[in-house]
C-alpha cells in the first residue's frame, strides 16, 4: 500500500501538478483499493482524492461507473496515466533502487512458501498487472525466481493463462489470486475449464469477496497455503 500511493500520488503530480495530495494515504485510497484492478486506476484514484467533493460512498457503490467519470472529468485516457504512473516507477528505480524497494513489504510467510515450492519441484511463476519490469525487481529483491513472470504488457491474466493451457506440452495449472473478478472471469473463459483457482484470504479484498464463492473457486487461508500442496482445497 505505501508504494502504491507513492508511486500513484507522483504520477498524478505529474500529469496535474495543481492539486493537492497528502503524502501518507488517505483512508479513502485503502478502501477504493480492492476495486482498483489496473495500475492507471490508482493514479485517477489519486487524482479523485484530490476533490474536497468527492462522494466516496457513490464510488465504492458503482466504482466502473465513477471510474468513466472521473475519466472524463480529468480528460485523461487510461494510457497516458499508465505511462505516467510507469515513469515514476523508472525514475524511482535509477535514482534511489533501495528507497523504493524499501516501500514494499510481503505477506507474512508468502516469500518462504515460493521458495519451498521451488524445492518441492513444483514450477510457478507470476501473472501481474504490474510492469513485468517492476514485478521483477521486486521479486529479485526477495531471492525469489520464478519460472517465468507476465505483467500487463503481455495480456490479460485469462489470457495469459489460456497460452499456457494450451502450450505443449499441457501441464496442470494452479491459479492463485486475490482479486474475486479475476477468478470468476477465469472460471468463464472458454479453455480454462480444468485450472484449479484459489481465492486467498489475505490482500486487497472486498468486504463480501471471501463470502457465497461459486463453484470452482476455493478460499486459501494462510496455514493452507503454507501446507503440502495435497492439502489445499
Amino acid at each position: 500500500m505505501a508504494e502504491y500511493w507513492w508511486s500513484a500520488r507522483r504520477a498524478a503530480l505529474l500529469l496535474q501538478p495543481e492539486v493537492v495530495l497528502p503524502e501518507v494515504a488517505p483512508p479513502g485510497f485503502a478502501q477504493l483499493r480492492p476495486l482498483i484492478h489496473k495500475g492507471w486506476e490508482m493514479v485517477l484514484a489519486a487524482l479523485e482524492l484530490s476533490r474536497p467533493d468527492l462522494d466516496l460512498a457513490a464510488y465504492l457503490a458503482h466504482y466502473r461507473v465513477q471510474l468513466q467519470a472521473a475519466l472524463e472529468r480529468w480528460q485523461l485516457a487510461p494510457e497516458p496515466l499508465q505511462r505516467a504512473l510507469e515513469d515514476v516507477r523508472h525514475q524511482a528505480l535509477a535514482q534511489d533502487r533501495a528507497a523504493w524497494l524499501a516501500l514494499h513489504q510481503p505477506y507474512p510467510g508468502v516469500a518462504e512458501r515460493l521458495v519451498r515450492l521451488a524445492a518441492e519441484g513444483s514450477n510457478w511463476i507470476v501473472l501481474t498487472t504490474k510492469g513485468r519490469a517492476f514485478a521483477c525487481e521486486l521479486l529479485a529483491a526477495h531471492g525469489l525466481g520464478p519460472q517465468a513472470v507476465y505483467g500487463h504488457e503481455q495480456g490479460s491474466k485469462p489470457e495469459v493463462l489460456l497460452r499456457l493451457a494450451q502450450g505443449q506440452p499441457a501441464v496442470p495449472l494452479w491459479f492463485v489470486e486475490d482479486r474475486r473478478p479475476t477468478l470468476e472471469q477465469v472460471r468463464s473463459t472458454a479453455g480454462l475449464e480444468s485450472v484449479r483457482c484459489f481465492l486467498v484470504s489475505w490482500g486487497y479484498l472486498g468486504p463480501e469477496d471471501c463470502q457465497g464463492l461459486p463453484q470452482g473457486i476455493a478460499l486459501l487461508e494462510p496455514d493452507r497455503f503454507a501446507a503440502p500442496l495435497a492439502s489445499w482445497p
